[in-house]
């Protein structure tokens, strides 16, 4: 059996808990698409970390991690990060590398700065980690496969190829340095020698791994309504945060997938521009929450950036688990709201004068007005309350009126941002 951690939301759900606590009965985990373009944050007894191309798993002695061939490889992130939990004390995990993962190459990030600086206030809130330019040249047929660092001459016949194409933009769009042909060939020798131990046959490691009943974690980046096709279009990533694209980016069979924990936190909150209908307006009340939230206040975990705070939108999360797949939810951040009288929930979408239950299309979208719920808050701490029933009656009516629009069952309750602060239902 496979188990995805997919997010529901915009990311941000607390995903890397999660997927740090499965890791501890799972033997692989697998991230399989994205890249170092947005962190989770883990707590655990090393410290606190934020990881943004390596799985969350990297901190067990029995797991292997693995970057499937749908992530976008920023190598030297890559190697850094190992660098970085290694030398806070963390056994040196088992890593693998999908020898056809394609590469995040130097002009790819150099391409997304220019482009959100062309296009100033208008731009996508990009991370500006190279990912959208990364994913057109893999579609467009000029990305580099990391299979592709091992041949010198056709590698550099390539990179010729792609910087004639590419420095038409540079000179005459941008008004950019153009790309040295030499110069990329010495920065992929480099990639190389830092990549060769750890590229592998991805595909057939884990269909060896599957006869032999390993257990297999998939881990996502972001949330539904980040996808490409399913999201806030085009206020989303470029790579799909499903979890049935799980079976594209690992290499595993779709029927294979049959526990998606979908992770949804008990309030919202976003990082970049686009819809957010349940969005607090009154920059006290969400500053207020900001500061409280997660481990530490709301900040993005690659930018920084304080993230858009919302109320608990049941539309947009409904939706998110329905896309998904979702067999199970996974709540999170519950304990950050015990401050808090009484808790809107979004119930609906006005839209035009019609209240709408079920997500729209980003047009729609843009004139949605939230329909909101009033639910009494529990005004009490519940951090390290480990059984169901020992938490206060209002927080437990808060849980089961999400799960009943969420229509999916809650299992977990995380009340806390370390390892085993979690109420399994």
């Amino acid at each position: 059996m496979i188990t995805a951690v997919v997010g529901a939301n915009w990311g941000d759900e607390g995903k890397g808990k999660i997927t740090d606590m499965l890791g501890e009965e799972s033997d692989i985990i697998v991230r399989f698409q994205g890249g170092a373009n947005a962190g989770h944050t883990i707590v655990n007894d090393y410290g606190k970390f934020a990881l943004h191309i390596l799985p969350s798993g990297v901190f067990y002695d029995h797991t292997t991690s693995i970057i499937g061939n749908g992530v976008a490889l920023n190598i030297p992130e890559l190697v850094k990060e190992i660098d970085e939990i290694v030398g806070k004390g963390v056994p040196k995990p088992k890593i693998m590398v999908s020898d056809r993962a394609q590469i995040v190459m130097p002009y790819h990030i150099l391409f997304d700065e220019y482009e959100e600086e062309r296009l100033a206030g208008k731009s996508f809130g990009s991370t500006k980690s190279g990912i959208a330019p990364f994913y057109s040249d893999k579609y467009a047929k000029i990305g580099i496969q990391v299979s592709e660092l091992f041949d010198e001459d056709a590698l550099r016949e390539k990179l010729t190829g792609i910087a004639v194409k590419k420095n038409i933009m540079l000179e005459h769009l941008y008004h950019k340095p153009l790309i040295d042909v030499d110069e990329m060939m010495n920065t992929m020798r480099e990639y190389r020698e830092m990549i060769a131990p750890y590229v592998s046959d991805v595909s057939a490691f884990l269909f060896e791994a599957r006869k032999n009943g390993k257990r297999i974690l998939l881990e996502g980046q972001l949330g539904s309504l980040k996808d490409p096709d399913h999201g806030i279009y085009p206020m989303v990533t470029s790579s799909s945060t499903l979890a049935g694209y799980g079976a594209i980016g690992a290499g595993v069979p779709p029927y294979e997938i049959s526990r998606i924990v979908t992770v949804v936190k008990a309030y919202s909150s976003a990082v970049g521009a686009g819809e957010f209908v349940s969005e607090i307006l009154d920059e006290d009340v969400a500053d207020e929450l900001r500061r409280r939230g997660g481990d530490g206040g709301e900040y993005g975990a690659t930018t920084g950036r304080p993230r858009r705070m919302g109320w608990f939108d049941a539309v947009a999360s409904r939706y998110g688990c329905r896309v998904q797949g979702a067999t199970e939810v996974a709540l999170t951040v519950l304990d950050v709201l015990g401050y808090l009288d009484e808790l809107p929930v979004c119930v609906g979408y006005e839209v035009d004068g019609d209240v709408l239950s079920d997500f729209p299309t980003t047009n729609l979208l843009k004139k949605a007005k939230p329909i909101y719920k009033n639910l009494p808050g529990w005004k009490t701490d519940i951090r390290g309350i480990t059984k169901y029933d020992d938490l206060p009656a209002e927080c437990r009516a808060y849980i089961e009126f999400i799960e009943s629009e969420l229509e999916v069952p809650v299992t977990m309750v995380s009340n806390g941002p370390g390892r085993h602060e979690i109420i399994y239902r």
